[in-house]
């Protein structure tokens, strides 16, 4: 009987923690993933712009780490999807074909120009763009924010950060390092840290004693004692959708633990059958769900989608 309660007690502890240290969200929130990537090659500062003007709450940059140790926007390990790196260093691939980040200095990742990884969107043929390092884009976010009046946050993930711990590169004191240069500091600051980790998010909350907000992805369905557990280092989770829709209850049990919901990803291409459209599908997700907000290819879809519910 003991033994129960204890349990118990150690369950609505977790939860009043959560809840006292979650963040508060006034309205549901856009995350631009990758930036505007539904209409601009994803992760260039041209996207991220586009996102800003489309009313995006927050910029999501994913991180990788060039080989003199420069933070770059990039989703991928490597450069072949959505760069021209094939025709300006054909010879600089490894052994598996694939052409590494970590294997260019940032000076040879600037001469790369970024394309479009996808034939349904922007010409592929256009390649315009360059790849922009994190505190560019940091500098662009907040130049846009000064001249605009808003206060949008930015969203970065720790993307494969066993991979460049192997390398050499603390992944996590150098995100850390540049996010205090510009200003983001405690548990008020408008930004989220997230990363597939569990690991790397108790590392950075325990080890590191970060106060930032952090979020944990997840392709996988979560039970109440691994909620439980999460509630004590993050601030919110982000689900794949399939998650909600095969447990409709995620929703609710990580809120009453104190953890917003901001699933991936949303994009008009790619809607499943269910729904008539992506429009459908946000409605479905944000009123009835009760997400608090999730990543979008088209941010100005999403934000069209919340401001709908008012």
């Amino acid at each position: 009987m003991f033994h129960r309660n204890r349990n118990l007690c150690f369950k609505v502890v977790i939860v009043l923690v959560a809840s006292l240290t979650s963040i508060a969200q006034a309205e549901k929130v856009v995350i631009a993933h990758r930036g505007a990537s539904g209409y601009m090659p994803e992760h260039t500062l041209a996207g991220y712009a586009m996102a800003y003007a489309m009313g995006a709450d927050y910029l999501e940059p994913d991180l990788a780490i060039s080989k003199d140790g420069v933070l770059i926007c990039m989703h991928d390990m490597t450069l072949e999807a959505t760069t021209n790196v094939k025709d300006i260093f054909p010879d600089r691939a490894r052994e598996d074909k694939k052409w590494y980040v970590v294997d260019f200095t940032l000076a040879e990742l600037k001469q790369l120009h970024v394309k479009e990884r996808t034939q349904r969107r922007f010409p592929q043929e256009t390649q315009l763009f360059q790849i922009p390092t994190l505190e560019e884009m940091i500098q662009l976010t907040k130049g846009l924010n000064v001249s605009t009046g808003r206060n949008v946050g930015i969203y970065p993930e720790l993307k494969d950060p066993g991979f460049y711990e192997k390398a050499g590169f603390p992944f996590s004191e150098m995100l850390l390092e540049i996010l205090s240069k510009y200003g983001y500091e405690g548990p008020e600051a408008n930004l989220f840290i997230q990363c597939f980790s569990p690991g790397t998010l108790l590392r950075l909350r325990n080890e590191l004693h970060v106060t930032l907000p952090l979020i944990l992805l997840s392709s996988d369905n979560m039970t109440d004692e691994q909620l439980d557990e999460i509630a004590t280092y993050a601030q919110g989770i982000g689900p794949e959708k399939k998650c909600i829709e095969d447990d409709p209850t995620l929703v609710q049990r990580a809120h009453a633990r104190g953890l917003v919901v901001h699933p991936y990803t949303f994009r008009k291409e790619i809607t499943p059958k269910k729904y008539m459209s992506v429009e459908d599908e946000l409605h479905t997700f944000l009123a009835d769900y009760d997400i608090d907000g999730g990543f979008a290819d088209q941010p100005d879809i999403m934000k069209r989608a919340i401001e709908a519910l008012k």
